[in-house]
């Protein structure tokens, strides 16, 4: 076994996840950035669709903080990214730009990872104890994937084409 087969693995599954919510958001309509779910329950404001693309970019940003503070000797330029803003209303087009931008800064980062390095414990805001880098990796990722969700979710409401083909990446026949 190698010194970087769960890296590998979870760099995989990273990887594809982002690819995921690239393609859709590249399905999101130009026109309906302001739009927002209209939520029965009393006092709930739902994001809309903009600000979920420019949330997007926070959750791609939280690997890039996870590398970085794992390895800030080799990642140095990474420092430049906290200066990005996210959680902001994105327009599709920024969105695709920014996203293919934190893409090759994390894979950067996974280059730079051994399954060792999987186990050490990084002080986070939440943690200041620290976290295993596994641990913060995971976090990141369900953070992306429960927005990915989210964001396939609006482009049904929206009536926009989208089936599982589009949230997962089929393995096997079908």
């Amino acid at each position: 076994m190698s010194c970087r087969a769960i890296v590998e693995s979870t760099q995989q599954k990273v990887l594809e996840t982002i690819e995921l919510t690239a393609h859709l958001v590249g399905l999101a309509p130009d026109d309906k950035l302001e739009w927002r779910p209209v939520l029965a329950a009393a006092g709930i404001a739902a994001t809309d669709l903009g600000h979920l693309l420019g949330h997007l970019l926070d959750c791609l940003a939280g690997f890039c903080a996870a590398f970085h503070a794992a390895f800030p000797a080799h990642l140095r330029d990474f420092d430049a990214l906290r200066s990005l803003t996210v959680n902001h209303l994105c327009s599709k087009e920024e969105a695709l730009i920014r996203i293919e931008a934190y893409l090759t800064c994390i894979v950067r980062g996974f280059e730079c990872c051994t399954d060792q390095d999987l186990g050490r414990k990084l002080p986070t805001v939440f943690v200041p104890g620290g976290e295993t880098l596994m641990t913060i990796l995971l976090g990141n990722l369900e953070h992306l994937i429960n927005h990915k969700y989210q964001l396939f979710f609006y482009l049904k409401l929206l009536g926009i084409p989208a089936g599982t083909q589009d949230l997962y990446k089929w393995r096997g026949p079908r």
